[in-house]
């Protein structure tokens, strides 16, 4: 299963809202694809809209300005 890798960020450090970029990436994802987030805090209401699109996760804090989200569809 591949992973598409997304390092969300460069848009908190421009101030820039990063939820587009990841719906554009959530899209993009092909049949059987994960998605790797990678964020500086945990994005926790995300995980409500992912949800709702047909999205597990889980969850890794690396340190506490990195954490790294995977993202799969339900089976």
């Amino acid at each position: 299963m591949s992973t598409l890798r997304l390092d969300v960020r460069p848009f908190h450090e421009r101030g820039e809202e990063p939820f587009a970029a990841i719906m554009s990436a959530v899209e993009s994802l092909q049949p059987g694809q994960k998605l790797l987030l990678i964020n500086s805090f945990e994005p926790a209401p995300l995980y409500r809209v992912m949800d709702k699109r047909g999205f597990t996760h889980q969850t890794s804090e690396l340190s506490a300005q990195e954490w790294h989200i995977t993202f799969r569809r339900k089976e």
